[in-house]
């Protein structure tokens, strides 16, 4: 459904998009993780066709960004991660005006609008002024307008940015919702833990560059490196790590905070040896358990020393060339 292939966005010697080449299939939930300014936002206007790369192709169901750029637009729904609305317009007009950009006619414009707003879960607001509305309810109708049409595609820019914690929670499940209806979803965020719930394939991006792509379980294990075990003991816990040191599949023990962390020597080592050398050793042991690699520590381990790849004149530039992200829901809605 989206595929790119060395696509590239350059400002003079500033790379706000490398090389990048990236597939997803049909019914993926793709969350895309990097910092402000990584590249995200260049990444999703040029696939829908608001911004024109340096080289490189892209393509949405099927169509080149280059050759038919009407045809992606039919296909895809772009949220940007701030949109304007109008304030004199009640939640059904809002709607029913983007239904009628997206050229649908008659009878159909209002059974559209009431089933964008049933999917999201805002029916009750739909006789409401849209200036009435929380940033949460804002970010709802932002999701209805953009399902009006059924696009295949969704490109959602942010969309949990400036969300309460129930807020966050209910997008994530709207976020589900659309994917089990069999939509291909392309998510940005920098807030990892909630991409690690929800999406069934993350990329890691930085300065431009992807970094790392895959399955959420892959990218864990692919920095875990050697496990570590983490013991509660009711004893001394120096004298239990003494005890540890030479035990068979041991590389490492260390104290940290009361608890003692016993490195492996490999993946799948043999851990019941621990307690039962604690015991031997008259060690009173509370509780054991595997050190768990969350979606924050592989992107910090992952982007670890990246600063470096760019040169000082870009890196100074950082920031400032990604985010011009103005309204642009008149493009996107011509067809």
């Amino acid at each position: 459904m989206i595929e790119t292939v060395d696509l590239t966005k350059k400002y003079g010697d500033f790379f706000a998009l490398e090389s990048l080449t990236l597939k997803l299939d049909q019914g993926d939930l793709f969350g895309f993780i990097g910092p402000n300014g990584a590249g995200k936002t260049t990444t999703i206007r040029i696939l829908s066709t608001l911004l024109s790369p340096s080289w490189g192709e892209a393509y949405v169901c099927g169509h080149s960004i280059y050759t038919h750029p009407r045809e992606i637009r039919r296909a895809i729904g772009y949220m940007p991660d701030i949109f304007g609305v109008y304030d004199d317009m009640r939640v059904i007009e809002y709607l029913e005006f983007f239904a009628a950009a997206y050229r649908i006619d008659g009878p159909a414009r209002r059974k559209v609008a009431e089933r964008s707003l049933d999917l999201v879960d805002l029916g009750v607001k739909r006789d409401e002024l849209v200036t009435s509305l929380s940033r949460g309810m804002t970010q709802r109708l932002g999701l209805a307008r953009v399902l009006l049409h059924d696009p295949q595609v969704l490109l959602l820019d942010e969309p949990a940015s400036g969300l309460d914690p129930r807020a966050r929670i209910e997008m994530r499940g709207l976020l589900k919702r659309l994917q089990d209806l069999g939509k291909t979803i392309l998510v940005s965020s920098h807030i990892l833990p909630e991409l690690a719930d929800i999406c069934n394939r993350v990329g890691i991006i930085e300065y431009g560059q992807l970094l790392a792509c895959g399955e959420v379980s892959d990218l864990l294990a692919q920095v875990r490196g050697r496990p570590v075990v983490r013991l509660e003991v009711a004893d001394d816990p120096e004298a239990a790590a003494r005890l540890l040191e030479d035990c068979e599949g041991v590389a490492e023990v260390t104290v940290r905070d009361g608890l003692v962390r016993a490195t492996l020597a490999e993946a799948g080592a043999d851990t019941s040896l621990l307690p039962a050398r604690l015991i031997a050793g008259g060690v009173r042991l509370r509780s054991m358990r595997e050190e768990e690699i969350n979606l924050e520590t592989a992107f910090l381990e992952l982007t670890k020393g990246s600063l470096g790849r760019q040169p000082d004149g870009a890196r100074r530039g950082w920031g400032k060339l990604e985010d011009d992200t103005a309204s642009s829901d008149d493009q996107l809605s011509k067809s």
